[in-house]
């Protein structure tokens, strides 16, 4: 369910666009994050961001991070063990759900069929328009027990 995203020059320039709109820089250390959670196809741990990015120190990850999340480059994405986890933002990875272990906490991307997302949209539609929200972007977690877990 997973897979890795190939970034190309326009991520990359769009990533250094939003940074300096913010008077921020992408420097090697903040693309090494980026890069890190492109390869993984899937949301990562701090620890093991740094362990897929070794140029990265530990006392500058979190700070990156927070810098990429700012401007909207990542996101946090919370699992059950509570360990924060980060993925590239929608506009970048694309839109996708999550499965969600229990156990372990791992977080694995989940990128529904048409038919399902189409499903999806209307069930939001209509419970938001039963009680009288509007509804801009959805996402969906499943819980239960991963691979590893299960057996």
């Amino acid at each position: 369910m997973s897979g890795a995203v190939a970034l190309t020059r326009s991520v990359h320039e769009d990533v250094s666009g939003r940074l300096a709109g913010v008077d921020q820089r992408y420097t090697h250390l903040r693309r090494a994050i980026v890069e890190a959670l492109a390869r993984a196809g899937r949301p990562l741990t701090i620890p093991e961001i740094i362990e897929s990015a070794p140029e990265l120190p530990q006392s500058s990850a979190y700070r990156n991070m927070t810098a990429l999340i700012d401007v909207g480059v990542v996101r946090r994405v919370v699992g059950t063990d509570g360990y924060g986890r980060f993925e590239l933002a929608e506009e970048i990875l694309g839109h996708h759900h999550h499965f969600v272990c229990y156990a372990c906490g791992k977080v694995d991307d989940l990128h529904p069929s048409s038919k399902l997302e189409r499903a999806l949209g209307e069930a939001a539609a209509a419970v938001a328009h039963e009680q009288g929200y509007q509804i801009t972007e959805h996402q969906l977690d499943l819980f239960g027990l991963c691979p590893s877990c299960s057996g």
